[in-house]
């Protein structure tokens, strides 16, 4: 199920309601306990997507890119093990496909993680004068507006013609805007979220060797 942003918006804005109440509640000789009652729909970046999907780095790099450190999620369907399942089926018939693996929403950004699978062995990254191009998987992009990382795997949970290429995306959602803050500090922001959704679905895919991706993610431009 995907939730609009108008919806998250309102979801936000009314537990920020709602926890203010509580507050002044409690400010005027209530009980400490209403507070606790309150049902706060918006989660750590840590348990985005399924959990154990967002490190505790690519949590942080979430707040720098949105600037808020809770988020909500695209629902029980939102996941990587979700979308690890489609991927798998989509490469038993091809060796190409793409779909999302969950959408993130801040009070004010929505991202949009993606997978994708790629027919051939890759020779360079594309090319693209806003990207920088880092040393990670097959290829990995990284911009102010977004992070590409490709990788190979071998699996016993996949059937077809191996290695799969696989790609994952991390994308605005919505209308575009300029991103704030250093610049360079956004472009490792995004691209610390694609390796944090490669290394989970890799791990979810069993792919050897995870990939051949890297434990932490490698920043150092290629």
């Amino acid at each position: 199920m995907v939730i609009s942003r108008r919806a998250v918006r309102g979801t936000f804005l009314g537990a920020a309601m709602v926890n203010s109440l509580a507050l002044g509640t409690t400010g005027c000789g209530g009980a400490d306990d209403e507070a606790a009652k309150v049902l706060d729909v918006a989660v750590a970046g840590t348990e985005l997507c399924g959990g154990e999907t967002v490190s505790a780095n690519a949590a942080k790099s979430l707040k720098v890119i949105t600037g808020a450190s809770r988020f909500e999620g695209s629902g029980e369907e939102g996941t990587v093990a979700n979308a690890a399942r489609k991927l798998g089926e989509a490469f038993v018939s091809s060796s190409t496909g793409h779909g999302d693996v969950c959408r993130i929403y801040a009070p004010d950004d929505e991202l949009r993680i993606t997978w994708r699978l790629s027919g051939s062995t890759p020779v360079d990254a594309p090319a693209a004068a806003k990207f920088t191009v880092l040393n990670m998987g097959e290829w990995a992009l990284t911009a102010t507006d977004g992070s590409f990382l490709r990788f190979g795997c071998r699996s016993g949970e996949l059937t077809g013609v191996e290695p799969a290429h696989i790609e994952i995306g991390v994308e605005p959602g919505g209308m575009p805007k300029e991103p704030e803050g250093d610049p360079e500090a956004v472009k490792g922001a995004y691209a610390t979220v694609a390796h944090s959704f490669s290394l989970a679905m890799a791990g979810e895919l069993g792919c050897e060797n995870n990939g051949g991706l890297p434990e932490t993610p490698d920043l150092t431009p290629k």
